[in-house]
């Protein structure tokens, strides 16, 4: 397997209509050719990982360096697989137009397909959306997201921001299997070529800065007001009781903001009103957003020294290994059954000769 590195760099072109017909045509057949073969559930696990799913826009024939890649290929599964969605059990909702409106199309095929679990489908996609955004505060903007799911209520979330400073995008993928709860780790993967130090409360670091975090909504919320306008009305040279010169601090990201203490004043009593008993259930509150959690974080460092952490989450991942052994040597049984799929979608799909030749050529180079 030939492996590389992908520039994700941001594109505010369109997909020209042609390529888009051909995209919804080879996607259909490849969808359709996984689901025969292992069942809906494979073909989630399979877009959950961020260099499959890079690989697949390539075959499809986007460019292999764009973010539209991420949703052109998703824009054309929700077309290409819907008059068949019944017969795969796999149903694609949102998109980059339609981010907002994910909930109401989960809610309304749970009424009309009878499906008693739409509403923790819900909960997952906003959970996903607002973890994202909030959780990990890596200056990338949630701009994109779909929800996919299947018959049986397994579920894949794929979405992407953007960074308007570099001129990049991130994309983050979630698997319902592998998310044991919300908060802690539960990504499949976070594929980005920008990596920084962002604030990161998922990561298992974090674990005391968001009991503390928690903690502070539930006893005493006037007492993160009084401590959050200690560190904004004194100079960090006057904060005797904390070392910020260190190489910890030298660059902290957010000593120097200031916030909205009246407006923050609201969303906390609003929170504790509510009596949140897990981190989980104070970030789903509405109104707790970014700079809210932030906030809160910045004081239980700050003041009682529950360090968080600022290790990116995003990582390079390998459909199969890499001939260095990094992360794991490739199966060659597993890579050959992967080429085979895709050959086979690419035969089934209702596309012309030339077209499925030069879908078999993108494939040969990324799996000669």
């Amino acid at each position: 397997m030939r492996t590389g590195v992908a520039t994700v760099p941001l594109d505010y072109g369109h997909c020209p209509r042609w390529l888009f017909e051909r995209m919804k045509r080879l996607g259909r057949g490849i969808a359709l050719a996984i689901v025969e073969e292992y069942g809906p559930d494979e073909f989630l696990k399979r877009l959950s990982n961020p260099v499959w799913f890079q690989s697949l826009g390539c075959v499809l024939g986007f460019d292999w360096n764009s973010s539209g890649l991420t949703v052109t290929t998703l824009g054309a599964l929700k077309v290409g697989l819907f008059d068949i969605q019944d017969r795969l059990g796999i149903y694609v909702c949102g998109g980059k137009r339609e981010s907002r409106k994910t909930p109401d199309e989960i809610t309304a095929y749970g009424i009309s397909r009878q499906m008693g679990f739409a509403p923790d489908l819900v909960y997952a996609s906003k959970m996903a959306a607002k973890i994202d955004s909030s959780l990990i505060q890596d200056k990338y903007q949630i701009y994109q997201h779909n929800f996919l799911f299947t018959k049986s209520g397994s579920w894949a979330v794929i979405q992407q921001g953007m960074n308007t400073d570099n001129q990049t995008a991130r994309r983050y993928h979630w698997l319902s299997s592998g998310v044991k709860d919300f908060i802690e780790e539960p990504h499949s993967g976070i594929a980005s070529q920008v990596f920084g130090k962002p604030l990161n409360l998922t990561s298992k670091d974090s674990l005391e800065n968001r009991d503390i975090s928690l903690a502070q909504v539930q006893e005493e919320p006037k007492t993160i007001l009084r401590n959050l306008d200690l560190i904004q009305t004194r100079t960090s040279r006057n904060l005797t009781f904390m070392d910020l010169y260190d190489k910890e601090f030298h660059w902290h990201p957010v000593v120097e903001e200031k916030f909205d203490l009246k407006r923050l004043q609201k969303t906390i009593a609003i929170a504790s009103d509510r009596s949140p008993q897990k981190f989980e259930e104070l970030v789903s509150l509405k109104g707790v957003g970014p700079k809210t959690i932030r906030a809160l974080s910045l004081v239980a460092e700050l003041i009682y020294g529950a360090k968080p952490s600022y290790k990116d989450p995003a990582r390079y991942s390998f459909a199969h290994g890499g001939k260095d052994g990094t992360p794991y040597m490739p199966d060659p049984a597993e890579m050959d059954k992967t080429i085979d799929i895709i050959e086979k979608g690419i035969k089934i799909s209702q596309v012309s000769l030339r077209e499925k030749e030069g879908a078999q050529s993108r494939l040969a180079r990324f799996a000669p």
